[in-house]
């Protein structure tokens, strides 16, 4: 399983700190070129790699952390998403409603990625809180998936538990998901909740 990291802001980062905590290969991309990154992954650990947009949406398992707005410019890079999984960790705060057609943001943005399976993940934690160690005094941090396709949360839970974290299944998107979703300036009652598990 290949994964990669579009956005190298706070939130790509942080998601890459977890992926170097764990020795496990990611690629990382963003509007700006391979080289312009490669120093600041490097940093993070050599287990990190730069690449370019098209290079990157060569893996298999594709975490989103660009800006809301850039969705859809990342989803017109492939003609088709199938065999892809997406893991939506944006967050459309300040997006007025209307503009998502009534539909939760992770619904959204499922529609531009044609063929993929779609997971919402990642997206509740401040980057600070995503980027620390998420194994704590015996408990796991939690992060909360939500997809309106079962069988695409299974590898996702299975990545964040082999990343430290705590998985919670919400169920679909606009149930579950909607916990997790900002509408207008309204964040969602589990957005910013930092809670863990015990191990049992």
């Amino acid at each position: 399983m290949s994964y990669a990291i579009v956005g190298f802001g706070p939130v790509g980062q942080a998601l890459a700190r977890a992926f170097a905590r764990k020795n496990i290969e990611v690629t990382v991309a963003s509007r700006r070129p391979p080289e312009a990154l490669a120093p600041q992954a490097r940093a993070i650990g050599p287990t990190v790699v730069a690449k370019s947009l098209r290079d990157a949406l060569e893996a298999d398992t594709i975490i989103l952390a660009v800006p809301f707005a850039e969705n859809r410019e990342v989803a017109k890079a492939l003609p088709s998403w199938k065999g892809k999984t997406i893991i939506d960790a944006t967050n459309a705060y300040g997006v007025p409603p209307e503009e998502l057609d009534g539909l939760t943001s992770s619904a959204f943005v499922a529609k531009a990625f044609t063929g993929a399976s779609f997971v919402k993940g990642f997206n509740h934690l401040a980057a600070a809180k995503l980027a620390a160690d998420p194994v704590v005094e015996g408990g796991h941090r939690v992060v909360f998936l939500s997809s309106d396709d079962e069988d695409a949360i299974t590898p996702v839970a299975a990545l964040a538990k082999q990343l430290g974290f705590a998985p919670i299944k919400l169920g679909r998107l606009n149930d579950g998901g909607a916990l997790v979703h900002a509408r207008g300036r309204i964040w969602g009652p589990l957005i910013f909740q930092d809670l863990f598990r015990k191990e049992q």
